[in-house]
């Protein structure tokens, strides 16, 4: 899987855009939310997600990692597929959909063209927990890695734990043991208790 790409910006549509890479022009299909973001930059450097079905690979791509991150989350609910997925995210900004999922707000997503009400009810019950265990943060942002408790945080996370749980096995351990653990202590130490 491509985890971005980064070049020159040779042509831009709300559609899709394409991006020359080492020669190589890349069509990548993006949200109205990823083209309003872009702006008029010359280069510019995509998050994206290949989709690969027998007739054709289709790359999709994002301005940010979170973006991203929700569009796969989106794609995984029943009857939502990359197409659906981006119509979601070009209707209504991530933060909003986010928003709509974790608090149950099915009249916002039913706004959204294509999605009715068994499909906005099937999106929050699948999405909900996964949503409110990952945080506020995590989906419009990516995580800002500082310190050894940062990394362990985010990498417990992607574990599956939930994040409020092994932030406090986290700062247990650094409250017992000082500041100066290593990440894989952290963690090691997070998972015995966790």
């Amino acid at each position: 899987m491509y985890a971005y790409i980064d070049g020159k910006l040779a042509f831009k549509s709300p559609a899709y855009v394409v991006i020359d890479a080492g020669g190589v022009g890349y069509q990548i299909n993006i949200s109205l939310n990823t083209y309003s973001r872009l702006g008029d930059a010359e280069r510019c450097k995509l998050f994206t997600w290949l989709h690969v079905k027998e007739d054709g690979h289709t790359l999709y791509g994002f301005f940010e990692e979170g973006e991203r991150r929700l569009f796969l989350h989106l794609i995984s609910v029943s009857g939502i597929g990359p197409n659906t997925g981006r119509m979601i995210l070009s209707s209504i900004t991530p933060e909003e959909i986010q928003a709509a999922i974790v608090n149950g707000n099915v009249s916002v997503i039913q706004r959204i063209k294509g999605i009715g009400p068994k499909s906005a009810q099937r999106m929050i019950l699948e999405l909900q927990d996964k949503l409110k265990k990952e945080g506020p943060d995590t989906l419009t942002q990516m995580p800002v890695v500082n310190s050894a408790k940062d990394e362990a945080l985010a990498a417990l996370v992607m574990l599956g734990f939930a994040r409020n749980a092994a932030e406090k096995v986290i700062d247990q351990d650094i409250n017992k043991n000082g500041n100066n653990l290593t990440v894989e202590q952290l963690i090691k130490s997070a998972l015995k208790s966790l």
